[in-house]
């Protein structure tokens, strides 16, 4: 396994690995941060160029993860990745709750620990769900979302495309969140988001417009 990134978000996911026992081989990714160990934590080697990636994924395994927490730039990685022969994979924590009926968790998503999802629920290619975070039942996520700890996403809510949620936040039955929309940490939205906007506020008023 290949992980994207070895700061920040990457250690998250390097904790679910350990804890599921998939760290055979594992390897990291970095070509931005000159500040890296050789091996991280001195056991897991960072791999420096796109040409050491190309190896890896023709030699040892062509599984990665993204270890990089912003909705864009996980997509970017994904794409790159899998444009020379990568197969993006998802790592969901042993200590989630995950439904056992209508649950489709879709590529290339990081469900960490304490995560609870009921049933009927539906998460699209490359979405993060972070610690302690509740879905329930009939909510639609779409792709590249990042879910911030200790969210509430409550029955039939919709949420596009490259949507932050704060952490804290609620979501209410029925909402829908519009795609590239922030919600801000700790707001409690009640009412529909339309895309391109950052709400804040209990409960939620749109603050900014994105152009």
């Amino acid at each position: 396994m290949l992980v994207i990134g070895a700061k920040g978000f990457a250690k998250e996911v390097l904790e679910i690995l350990h804890q599921n026992g998939q760290t055979e081989n594992l390897c990291f990714y970095d070509d931005v941060n000159d500040d890296l160990p050789e091996k991280l934590f001195g056991e897991f080697l960072v791999l420096r160029t796109i040409e050491e990636g190309k190896t890896y994924f023709t030699q040892t395994s062509n599984q990665f993860v993204l270890g990089i927490g912003n909705p864009f730039l996980r997509k970017k990685l994904c794409e790159k990745f899998e444009s020379i022969g990568g197969n993006l994979s998802s790592v969901i924590s042993k200590n989630a709750e995950i439904g056992s009926f209508g649950i489709l968790i879709s590529a290339g998503c990081n469900i960490l620990s304490g995560v609870k999802i009921s049933n009927d629920v539906i998460i699209g290619k490359g979405t993060m769900v972070y610690y302690n975070s509740v879905i329930t039942h009939d909510v639609k996520i779409g792709e590249f979302c990042e879910i911030s700890p200790s969210t509430s996403i409550l029955g039939r809510a919709d949420i596009g495309n490259f949507v932050s949620i704060g952490a804290g936040s609620v979501i209410f039955p029925d909402v829908v969140i519009g795609s590239n929309s922030v919600i801000a940490a700790g707001a409690v939205v009640r009412n529909n988001v339309p895309a391109n906007v950052m709400v804040a506020g209990i409960p939620a008023v749109v603050k900014k417009e994105f152009i």
